[in-house]
């Protein structure tokens, strides 16, 4: 499910910033002004590496208050 989710976000992400739309002439994220760029695949990819880089955020311990 897990894969199915990813795979799904990357083809929407691919619809929204990478792919020209004849109507549009342009992405709809630039049409909506919500990416002032054309973005490639080299962009997504980068953009998932970078993701994966990243280390998880630790929480520190719950205390409970004392009332």
């Amino acid at each position: 499910m897990e894969a199915h989710a990813n795979a799904v976000a990357l083809h929407f992400m691919y619809y929204n910033f990478v792919r020209i739309h004849a109507s549009l002439r342009m992405p709809p994220a630039m049409a909506a002004g919500v990416s002032g760029k054309l973005w490639e695949i080299g962009d997504i990819v980068a953009l998932n590496e970078a993701k994966e880089t990243e280390k998880p955020m630790v929480r520190g311990h719950y205390k409970v208050s004392a009332r």
